[in-house]
Formats: structure tokens, sequence, C-alpha cells
């Protein structure tokens, strides 16, 4: 099951990544008027999400990617606050209130799927009790 997480975690982000290449307006609305390269913003976030993804991949940048990404979805946290609070909107459409307040909890999933996927300490086995012989 945690290969399947990881797998889909992985491809997850990779494509969350080319996103921000291939269609930049929706993250550039989402920047807060705060930030002061929002362009650069755009393609450093895109990048590290498909750097973080492919980490997944590999045992050894497993760890290394999944605290990453982590990072990545805090640091990010303040732009989609700014949104929910503030409102957006994307190529002239007003992205409905609901949308934007929703995606503050998914951000929390984000980051226990990150984990379960890539940092849960593996199971031993079951759990006996002294009890059973």
């Amino acid at each position: 099951m945690t290969t399947v997480l990881r797998w889909m975690l992985a491809i997850f982000f990779v494509a969350a990544g080319i996103n921000h290449f291939v269609s930049p307006e929706m993250y550039l609305a989402m920047m807060p008027p705060w930030v002061p390269w929002p362009e650069l913003a755009n393609v450093v976030s895109g990048g590290a999400e498909i750097a973080g993804g492919i980490g997944v991949f590999f045992p050894r940048l497993r760890r290394l990617a999944a605290w990453g990404l982590i990072a990545l979805l805090v640091a990010i946290f303040p732009a989609n606050l700014d949104a929910a609070f503030n409102g957006m909107e994307i190529n002239g459409q007003a992205v409905p209130n609901w949308i934007l307040w929703a995606r503050l909890p998914v951000q929390a999933l984000f980051i226990t799927w990150v984990w379960a996927a890539c940092l849960r300490p593996k199971s031993t086995g079951p759990i006996r009790s002294g009890a059973e012989g």
C-alpha cells in the first residue's frame, strides 16, 4: 500500500510542478501582492514540486524529497490564506470562495500523504503481548 501511495504522490507532484509551466496563470493569480517576483516564485515552486516528486522515486533521496515537499507545502500556505481572505481571479473569473477555503485543510492532507508515503516508520509486524506463548 505504501508503494502505491508513494507512486501516486510522486506522479501528483511532478504533474503539479509541470502545470506551473504549462498554466502559470492560476499560480500567478494566487501570489500575494507582497511576493516580490511572482514569476520567479512560480518557477521555483514548480521546479521544487517536480524535483520533490522525482526524488520520491529514489530510496536514497526519498526522505530529503519528502521533507522538501513538506517545507514547500508549509511555505505556500500563506499564499493560500491570502487567496482565501482576499479572493482571486483566474483569467478574469472569480474563484468561488468555498474552493479557496477548502484548499486550506487540503494542505494538511497533502503533508499527511507525504509523511505516510515517505517518512512513516516501517512496521515491524504485529504487536504481541507477553501473555502469548
